[in-house]
């Protein structure tokens, strides 16, 4: 595929993140094919530098593939914003309130979204805390950090577990996060779905994450060749898929996002195979090798060329952030 209007592009990586090589990685795969698609592109670090090589690097458009802190929480999409540089993705408020996941839940529950019953816990005493939210959410659980991604720092913990297990898992999240959420643990499928948003928001074919070695779909499972099998589209009832789908573009549209999204689903709980639990938006979805949102795409027929390309000269199209002059103060 050759794009009909060739572009400098900085794909942004690494950055002071947990997810730091997951973002390399991406970057790696974003840059190869937008050089395969016929334009330049410069994988640049999330550092102290990232301004000034922007500023004098003669780029049309960043495409920011930086995961967690930093990149994907609005800090670099302000920086892009006071540089006047168009991007890929969601602007500051969208990412900030997609990673934020305390948030985040708020605003998708008010929306009419399946969010899972919870509650928000700041680092504090953990055996309290934990007591807390056995009695507010109940016996199973799973713990994790409100702005972490990758599934760094997420642990499920069974009905018939000490309450000392939950208060580690607490302590282990407050390590990397100031918050910690809590919420049902939901026992059913992992499906997730794929929002490309280029004129208006599309769901992307549902995708089914098995994890035969893993308890779920851990970080290993994620990034690790061959450790889970992707099903897509997943085989899932017809009327189930569908409310799946635009569960996933409603959550896309809740959160205000913008141009791609990815929206993370457990799909059955306790004898009831249609429920459907939303766990998460991610506004910026790994593009690795084993990555789930380019095999979705795949699937729908865009391959990667032609999905990194679009994505770049939608954000190139829409330009930057719109600039207003300064009113005279009234005398």
């Amino acid at each position: 595929m050759t794009a009909t209007r060739r572009l400098s592009v900085a794909v942004v990586q690494g950055g002071p993140s947990i997810e730091a090589e997951v973002s390399r990685a991406s970057a790696a795969g974003v840059a190869k094919a937008l050089a395969e698609a016929g334009h330049t592109a410069v994988r640049l670090e999330l550092d102290a530098f990232l301004g000034e090589s922007l500023r004098t690097g003669g780029f049309d458009v960043v495409f920011p593939v930086a995961h967690g802190a930093v990149g994907e929480d609005g800090a670099l999409q302000g920086l892009l914003d006071v540089l006047a540089m168009p991007y890929v993705g969601s602007d500051v408020v969208a990412s900030a309130l997609a990673m934020h996941k305390r948030i985040a839940r708020v605003l998708l529950a008010r929306a009419g979204l399946p969010v899972a019953k919870g509650v928000d816990l700041p680092r504090g005493d953990a055996r309290a805390s934990a007591e807390l939210a056995r009695r507010e959410v109940g016996a199973r659980l799973v713990v994790k950090p409100s702005a972490q991604g990758s599934a760094i720092g997420v642990a499920r913990i069974e009905a018939d577990a000490p309450v000392d297990e939950v208060a580690r898992a607490l302590d282990a999240v407050w390590e990397i996060d100031d918050f910690a959420i809590v919420e049902h643990f939901a026992r059913g499928r992992e499906v997730t779905c794929g929002v490309l948003d280029l004129h208006s928001p599309e769901a992307l074919p549902l995708t089914e994450i098995i994890s035969p070695r893993d308890a779920f779909y851990t970080y290993e499972a994620r990034y690790v060749p061959g450790r889970s099998v992707h099903v897509c589209p997943a085989e899932l009832p017809v009327e189930v898929a569908a409310r799946a789908r635009d569960l996933a573009v409603r959550a896309h549209v809740a959160l205000g996002c913008r141009d791609l999204s990815r929206v993370d689903f457990v799909v059955g709980d306790d004898g009831a195979p249609a429920e459907i639990t939303l766990l998460e938006v991610n506004t910026l979805p790994g593009m690795t090798a084993t990555s789930l949102y380019p095999e979705a795409a795949a699937a729908q027929g865009i391959p990667m060329p032609s999905l990194c390309s679009s994505l770049a000269l939608r954000a190139f199209e829409r330009g930057p952030r719109r600039r207003f002059e300064g009113r005279p103060l009234p005398r």
